[in-house]
């Protein structure tokens, strides 16, 4: 009797293993990347192949065998897809099957869905061109057809440009043979003079694209390190012109939704194409479309966040990152991988080169391109070759305050509204306030399932906690003392909106924050009206900060900064000086002068002083140095057991036994500490902190030491996980 064929499968439990099963009984070997279904336990789940094996080490009595397999005839993953995710389980201890899983997009993620059908084109056939040649007669709509399929093949959403009734037309062309239907090429570029050209490349631009280009066949990373308003995009699409004339595909990776519909209408406009858009807006329908064609090779240019970075691609020949620096391409829950770092290692795997955009990169990439690792391309010249926006810091202890401005900074948007031209006051707090508090004794919400106070959402009346999602209604009178006393403490952009709406009356004022913004489409019509042109005033947070081009803004006041000056987590400074930079950019991007109005109590502040002074380079590489003497990332490596329950002895219990088992060696061990916002949602979370000169000595530690974890009986009672190379603390 033959050995039995074994198949190893992933399944989306959390166990840090894969399955063997037998392989369907009468049946063929499932490919490996293809999906099946299994039984586990009293349950029926859906895994995908990983592999084949004439072996096991369970007995093959005890195995049972695969029940469908359901993808057998064209697996989802191909093998280089494959040994990326199975790097990404082992890089980030994660469990392999709930890795493989998430690269599923989620309509696959059920047995009752399989691939979408690629839709058709449609050409004219012999009998076809006979019959145009008899004119329209009395069906013309049909001779328009016939003449639209004459000049060339089209697809659907072409011919319903001829009419409303181009289905049933379409239908009779197919009935009597005048046209048929053939699977659709790939997308391509319209020919050179059916594309706008683009605009004259300045030399540090050209010297960019020329550098990357020579790196289309091979492996590179390069990191594109531009000023704001230097033409980042523009070299992004001519690196993709190539990339696309040549008949390969890209991957183009943007760290939030809210950036998509910019850069996508900046591509449709000159590239001529539609772009393939994944990212969890969409419904899952769209989603497994746009994937679907991606992995196909239908879709030439994909752009996404970061779960798009796992979507097939045959004809791979770049990725780009843009806003790399980004904290948004760091997943902080779950599979905590950063797709920044696991962009590089697919396009080292792929062979093919990845660009890193951003005005003001992470250490992580100032680092490697410093020490040579990545190519540096510096772009220091607006590409309007307007000049940077000029500095003004108000020391807010010598200015009277309205709503949290300063009156200098109103002066300053009366005048340049005065002028017909735009301004933005950012600041990073949605909400009417921060906190709803009694006047009369003390009273203030807080969220009863997290250290944290409930903003004061004032239109809605209710208190809502932007930690852990919980809302009630807000009281009318102090819950304490039953004063009427109770009032906002702090300004959000919700009541600077209506305070500027006071303060400034007949002036257009656009709020653009996560509130405002929640339903499809609004940020969109918002940035088409700031780019009118027209004279507007911007309240916003972070959303507002980056890869976002207003041309009539001359104006940007920052408010609330201060904050980031003392936190307890050592990467502040750095978010601070990458977020004031980006928002600073927003302003004096075309020919007129821009202004940055900054708001602080410190004004003396080395940090300040430094980025103000020298810029972010200059202080990017002061931060480096600060790391150096501590051995902090990108210096050293780091990693966290993190774990959380509702009962914080139960963490910490976990938390010291995991200490007092962690094996020998040259890591540095810390903790247990408490996270800086200790309990959200009800839990207590706290972690350890691991700390090593060398990533090799980090992992291998790590990796001897996760067995001794699971078998912790007080690791039963918390929910516990280890974050490689965390991004919060």
């Amino acid at each position: 009797m033959a050995d039995p064929f074994f198949v190893q499968v992933a399944l989306p439990v959390p166990l840090p293993q894969l399955f063997d099963y037998l392989a369907p009984a009468g049946g063929p070997l499932p490919s490996v990347g293809s999906r099946v279904v299994v039984p586990f336990g009293r349950r029926k789940l859906l895994g995908v192949v990983t592999g084949h094996s004439g072996q096991s080490e369970v007995p093959a009595a005890r195995l049972l065998p695969v029940t469908a397999v359901l993808d057998d005839n064209e697996p989802l993953f191909d093998p280089a897809l494959l040994a990326l995710l199975r790097w990404c389980w082992q890089y980030y201890k994660h469990a392999p099957g709930e890795v493989v899983a998430g690269a599923l997009p989620p309509a696959l993620r059920s047995a009752g869905n399989g691939l979408p059908q690629p839709p058709p084109q449609f050409r004219i056939t012999a009998d076809g061109r006979q019959r145009l040649l008899q004119g329209p007669g009395r069906a013309p709509v049909q001779h328009a057809m016939l003449e639209a399929l004459a000049a060339a093949p089209c697809r659907a959403d072409t011919l319903a440009a001829i009419g409303s009734q181009w289905r049933k037309t379409l239908a009779a062309l197919l009935e009597n043979g005048w046209a048929a239907s053939e699977p659709a090429p790939p997308d391509g570029l319209p020919a050179r003079s059916d594309r706008p050209p683009g605009p004259q490349l300045l030399p540090d631009q050209q010297a960019a694209v020329a550098a990357i280009g020579q790196d289309f066949d091979r492996f590179r990373c390069h990191l594109l390190d531009g000023v704001t308003g230097s033409g980042k995009t523009e070299v992004y699409l001519r690196l993709l012109e190539s990339v696309l004339e040549a008949g390969g595909q890209a991957l183009v990776l943007v760290p939030e939704i809210g950036l998509t519909p910019q850069l996508l209408r900046r591509f449709r406009q000159r590239l001529g194409l539609e772009p393939a858009v994944i990212h969890s807006g969409l419904a899952a329908g769209e989603r497994l479309q746009a994937w679907a064609a991606a992995r196909s090779g239908r879709a030439s240019l994909i752009v996404g966040t970061r779960s798009a970075l796992f979507v097939p691609l045959p004809r791979a020949r770049l990725i780009i990152l843009d806003e790399e620096h980004d904290a948004s391409f760091k997943q902080q829950d779950g599979f905590r991988y950063s797709a920044r770092d696991v962009a590089v290692k697919r396009a080292a795997e792929l062979g093919i080169p990845v660009v890193l955009g951003s005005a003001t990169p992470s250490l992580e990439s100032l680092k490697n391109a410093l020490e040579g690792r990545y190519g540096w391309h510096r772009l220091r010249e607006r590409a309007t070759q307007a000049a940077l926006p000029s500095w003004r810091v108000l020391d807010m202890r010598q200015h009277g305050v309205f709503h949290g401005l300063a009156e200098a900074a109103l002066e300053a948007i009366t005048a340049c509204l005065a002028r017909g031209e735009q301004a933005m006051v950012f600041l990073n707090r949605r909400g009417y306030a921060p906190v709803l508090m009694c006047q009369t004794c003390g009273w203030h919400g807080l969220c009863e399932r997290c250290d944290a106070h409930m903003t004061w959402h004032r239109g809605a009346g209710r208190l809502v906690c932007h930690h852990c999602g919980s809302q009630r209604r807000a009281p009318a009178l102090c819950p304490d003392c039953q004063a009427d006393a109770l009032t906002g403490a702090g300004e959000g952009t919700q009541q600077l909106e209506e305070a500027l709406e006071r303060r400034f009356p007949g002036v257009r004022i656009l709020r653009f924050d996560r509130d405002q913004t929640a339903r499809k489409g609004v940020l969109d019509r918002q940035i088409e009206e700031v780019r009118k042109g027209e004279p507007c005033l911007l309240v916003g947070t972070q959303m507002l900060a980056k890869g976002h081009d207003f041309p009539g803004m001359t104006l940007v006041v920052i408010v609330n900064i201060d904050q980031a000056l003392y936190s307890a987590d050592y990467r502040a400074l750095e978010r601070m000086g990458q977020m004031i930079e980006q928002v600073a950019g927003r302003a004096g991007r075309s020919d007129k002068a821009g202004t940055v109005v900054l708001q602080t109590l410190h004004p003396e502040h080395p940090a300040l002083a430094l980025l103000l002074g020298q810029g972010y380079e200059a202080y990017a590489r002061w931060l480096l140095e600060e790391r150096q003497l501590a051995g902090l990332p990108p210096v050293g490596y780091q990693a966290l057991l993190r774990a959380d329950a509702h009962e914080r002895a139960r963490v910490e219990r976990f938390l010291q036994e995991a200490a007092a088992v962690f094996p020998a060696g040259g890591t540095r061990l810390f903790g247990p500490m408490p996270a800086i916002m200790e309990r959200v949602g009800g839990r207590s979370r706290m972690y350890l902190m691991l700390q090593a000169g060398s990533r090799a000595e980090l992992h291998g530690q790590v990796d001897a030491w996760l067995p001794r974890l699971r078998e912790l009986k007080t690791g039963r009672q918390v929910r516990w996980a280890i974050d490689m190379d965390p991004q919060e603390l």
